[in-house]
């Protein structure tokens, strides 16, 4: 009798195994995509709960038997999963167990400010927000590099992440992109430059990254403001007045601007700024450190609209390329506007043509 009895037990054991197995290959009762979303530090129990609530497990309590039966210990990644229609048990759990969750995307674009950065990471709904409120300098102590300025020290690049993501983990990421592409730049740099260190050629970078209009002029650009600090002379870029001036920038740029002295102005002082103005991307960090020399020392926009400019290696020649720049926005400002418009001028390109540049020898409309 005890023999039989362990034999049934055996064959029910057996059977209830084999049950268990087939249930956890069999496809599940969800018929649309479901959408689950896990947060930091929880339980595989409730995972599975929350996977059954939302129809994609038919019996939470045997998958979890099956996971307890076969040994296997889940360690399920925070963030968002799209669970496919009639995904098995089987299925879902590879899922959880390769943390294959649904990335959200940054996008922080070249040319943009830490201000800026700041307030995307603040606005982005999948981004967990921790450094509101508090200051740049607190901020930069967040992810480990206190003491340090913040501005142009962030890599701009589309970053793709889980949902829950903190700040301080993207500006962490950021941070040591743009370290190693100023590093690599730097084991790049032209002998003879008259910038002394790594950070001189990062703020370098990121004035020719607010003047460049056309990507293909980057290396000119350099090679203008090269030119200038090797003959001491003032760079006179107006994007580090704009820059100077702060929140108060109502988007046009005056005479009087150009004269009031902030540390940015680059018309009141000699040399680079003490910081980069804005983030530079990997072509401007290396246009920075490798210049084309064209001893051109002056630089204005051809009229043309679409971003180029127009180099000069003297103040005549330069004066003149001024002159026909002025004479093509007074002749498109007195020409009749069409009917109609295919494409209508955003707000920034309005200001541009709005607001030429008139006596600065680097001018550039801004």
């Amino acid at each position: 009798m005890l023999v039989l009895l362990i034999a049934l037990a055996a064959v029910l054991a057996y059977g209830a195994l084999r049950y268990v197995d087939g249930e956890f290959e069999k496809p599940g009762p969800a018929t649309t995509p479901v959408s689950l979303r896990v947060e930091q530090g929880s339980s595989v129990r409730s995972v599975l709960v929350q996977l059954g609530v939302l129809g994609a497990l038919k019996s939470p309590k045997l998958t979890e038997l099956y996971l307890r039966i076969h040994g296997e210990r889940l360690n399920i990644k925070a963030g968002e999963y799209a669970i496919p229609p009639n995904a098995t048990p089987a299925a879902i759990v590879k899922l959880l167990e390769e943390g294959k969750v649904v990335l959200d995307q940054l996008t922080v674009v070249e040319g943009s400010t830490f201000a800026e950065l700041r307030k995307a990471l603040e606005r982005h709904a999948k981004i967990l927000a921790t450094l509101k409120g508090k200051s740049d300098a607190d901020v930069m102590i967040a992810i480990g590099h206190g003491g340090e300025q913040p501005e142009g020290r962030f890599f701009p690049d589309t970053y793709r992440f889980a949902a829950g993501t903190t700040d301080v983990d993207l500006l962490k990421l950021a941070y040591g992109q743009m370290a190693q592409v100023l590093q690599s730049a730097w084991a790049q740099k032209e002998d003879g430059l008259p910038i002394r260190s790594p950070y001189e050629a990062l703020i370098l970078a990121s004035i020719i990254e607010k003047e460049t209009g056309k990507p293909e002029e980057r290396q000119r650009i350099s090679g203008v403001f090269t030119e200038r600090l090797r003959k001491g002379m003032r760079l006179q870029s107006d994007p580090t007045v704009i820059y100077g001036i702060g929140a108060k920038y109502d988007g046009d740029i005056r005479s009087k601007d150009l004269v009031t002295d902030t540390p940015y102005n680059t018309y009141t002082r000699p040399g680079l700024p003490p910081t980069p103005i804005a983030l530079a991307g990997k072509e401007a960090v290396l246009a920075a450190v490798k210049p084309e020399d064209t001893g051109a020392i002056f630089f204005v926009a051809t009229g043309e609209g679409d971003g180029a400019h127009y180099f000069s290696k003297t103040l005549e020649e330069h004066n003149a390329a001024v002159a026909r720049y002025l004479a093509r926005i007074k002749a498109r400002n007195a020409a009749p506007a069409p009917v109609q418009q295919p494409q209508r001028a955003t707000p920034a390109a309005q200001s541009k043509a709005a607001s030429p540049s008139t006596a600065r020898d680097t001018s550039v409309p801004q």
